[in-house]
């Protein structure tokens, strides 16, 4: 009990460091590229949203779409609702 409750800490806080290490990266290159305002918090958000995008339910969402051969509004849309629902659909 004692050992999983040290591993669950560990990982937590794992996660919460790389969380706040891409928060810190995104501001970074924010400020190198002096943006302000509005544009900040979009690039911010992106750039987060993009770091982040490296779970497996994503991946797996992505490589789906790359197998349709879906592209631009159709592929951003597939990958948002496959995302959603929690990976591909397995036939």
């Amino acid at each position: 009990m004692k050992k999983t409750l040290i591993t669950a800490a560990i990982l937590s806080l794992s996660l919460f460091a790389g969380h706040a290490f891409a928060a810190s990266d995104c501001e970074a290159k924010a400020a190198e590229k002096k943006l302000n305002g509005a544009a900040k918090t979009s690039f911010v958000k992106k750039c987060e949203k993009d770091a982040g995008e490296a779970s497996p339910v994503a991946a797996a969402c992505e490589k789906s779409a790359t197998d349709k051969k879906l592209a631009g509004a159709a592929k951003t849309s597939h990958i948002k609702k496959c995302t959603a629902d929690g990976g591909p659909a397995k036939n």
